[in-house]
C-alpha cells in the first residue's frame, strides 16, 4: 500500500496570503509525484470583524490543475459535519489540515472527528499553534483540534514544541523546515526593478516584505535606519505589504526621526506577479521579528538567492548561517543597524550570494512529502 490520494484542508485560492500560497504549492508538489490531490477550502474563512486587512480574496486568477473546492464555513457547524461525512464517503489516505490559529480548530477537530475510525490519516501541519498575538481562545480551542489529530507536521522546532503543550497523547511529530517558495519567477535585472518601482539607482535598498503587524518588528527596523552612520549612507528602506495594524503610529515616527527620504513605502498587497521586482531590486532582506515561528519572506529570499537579515527568535535563526548567508541578531535597533552597516560598508553582498545555492538545497518541497508519506507508511 502507499499513500496515493490527499485532501488538504484550509486557505486555497480565492483567499490569498502565505498559507494558501503554501497549501497550494505542497498540492503541486504531491501532484507531480503522483499523487491524486484535492483542495478543501472556504466559503467564509473570516468574519469581517476577524480581518484585519482590506480585502481576504486576492486578485490572481485561480491555479491551473488544482482542484480547490469551497465547501466550508468556518462559523457553521453544518457544513463542517457535511463535509466530514463526504471525506468519509471518499476514503482518502490521508487529510491533511492546514492549521495557524484557534479560531479554526472547532471547524477542522469537527471534520476530522468523520475519519478518527477510518484507515485515513489525519494530519495537522502546523504553520502556528500559538499566535503571535494570543487570545483566552488560544488555550481553550486548540486541544480539541490536537485530540483528533493522528500526527503532525511542523514547519519550525519551535512550533513542534508548542504542539507539545497540547498533545497528552504523545503522537507522532515531524519537523520540516519551510520549503522554498519558487513559483515567483525568475529574478529581474535590477535596473529593470528600479525602473518598476521607479527607485534610484545611486542607492542600495533593504526590503522589509509581508503584511505589517506587530510582532513583525519593523518598528525596530526604523529605529535602526535612524542610526547616524547609516543615515549617511547611500542606503534606503523599501517597505512593501499591506498594514494589517495602525499605520499612523509608523508614518508619524518615520517623520520625528527625519527618515521621509531613506524609506519607501508600498502600502498595497503584493501580488504574485509583483513580488520579483520588490526581491530583484533590493540587495538584502530584513526579518526584524520580535517573535516567530517561521517565515515564508525567507523562503522567498533564498528563491532570488538574497542574503538576509533574521532576528533570533523562533526558528528564523535555524535557517540563517550566520554571516555565511546573513545575519542573526536580537531584536535590538543597535544589533539590526550594526548588521546593515558591516554588509554595505563591507560590501558583503557577493560573499552571502556565493554562500546561498548549497544552503537553499535543504530546503525542496520533496522533503516535506517524504516525511509525510514516510509517517504515513509507518502507521500502516
Amino acid at each position: 500500500m502507499s499513500l496515493n490520494k490527499i485532501v488538504i484542508i484550509g486557505p486555497a485560492h480565492p483567499y490569498r496570503g502565505g498559507i494558501a500560497t503554501f497549501s497550494e504549492r505542497l498540492a503541486r508538489q504531491f501532484q507531480a509525484e503522483g499523487k491524486e490531490v484535492e483542495m478543501f477550502t472556504f466559503t467564509l474563512q473570516y468574519p469581517g470583524f476577524l480581518f484585519p486587512g482590506k480585502t481576504q480574496y486576492s486578485e490572481d486568477p485561480a491555479p491551473e490543475s488544482l482542484k480547490i473546492t469551497r465547501n466550508i464555513s468556518s462559523v457553521n457547524p453544518f457544513t463542517w459535519i457535511k463535509v466530514g461525512r463526504q471525506l468519509k464517503k471518499m476514503q482518502p489516505d490521508m487529510v491533511i489540515f492546514a492549521y495557524w490559529m484557534s479560531f479554526m480548530a472547532p471547524c477542522f477537530g469537527t471534520i476530522a472527528a468523520f475519519l478518527r475510525k477510518s484507515k485515513c490519516q489525519c494530519v495537522g501541519l502546523i504553520h502556528n499553534m500559538i499566535p503571535h498575538e494570543p487570545n483566552i481562545l488560544d488555550k481553550l480551542l486548540p486541544g480539541y483540534f490536537v485530540n483528533k489529530m493522528d500526527a503532525f507536521m511542523a514547519l519550525s522546532q519551535s512550533v513542534a514544541n508548542d504542539v507539545n503543550r497540547f498533545d497528552k497523547k504523545g503522537k507522532p511529530k515531524m519537523f520540516r523546515p519551510h520549503p522554498i517558495y519558487d513559483h515567483y519567477g525568475d529574478l529581474l535585472p535590477r535596473e529593470e526593478a528600479l525602473q518598476m518601482l521607479q527607485l534610484d539607482a545611486d542607492f542600495r535598498y533593504i526590503l522589509f516584505f509581508g503584511f505589517i503587524r506587530g510582532y513583525k518588528g519593523l518598528d525596530l527596523l526604523v529605529e535602526a535606519m535612524a542610526d547616524p552612520e547609516l543615515q549617511q549612507m547611500p542606503v534606503k528602506l523599501i517597505v512593501a505589504g499591506e498594514f494589517y495594524e495602525d499605520e499612523e503610529k509608523y508614518t508619524q515616527r518615520i517623520a520625528e526621526l527625519g527618515l521621509q527620504d531613506k524609506i519607501v513605502l508600498y502600502k498595497k498587497f503584493i501580488s504574485n506577479k509583483e513580488v520579483s521586482r520588490y526581491f530583484s531590486a533590493c540587495d538584502i532582506v530584513a526579518l526584524p521579528y520580535k517573535t516567530a515561528t517561521q517565515s515564508g519572506v525567507t523562503q522567498v529570499a533564498f528563491h532570488f538567492e538574497k542574503p538576509m537579515l533574521v532576528t533570533h527568535v523562533g526558528g528564523l535563526g535555524e535557517i540563517v548561517p550566520h554571516e555565511k548567508i546573513g545575519y542573526v541578531v536580537e531584536p535590538q535597533p543597535q544589533e539590526i543597524a550594526a548588521a546593515l552597516k558591516d554588509f554595505f560598508l563591507r560590501q558583503r553582498a557577493a560573499e552571502f550570494t556565493t554562500n546561498i545555492p548549497e544552503e537553499k538545497k535543504k530546503y525542496a518541497w520533496s522533503n516535506l512529502t517524504n516525511a509525510l508519506e514516510e509517517n504515513y507508511l509507518r502507521s500502516l
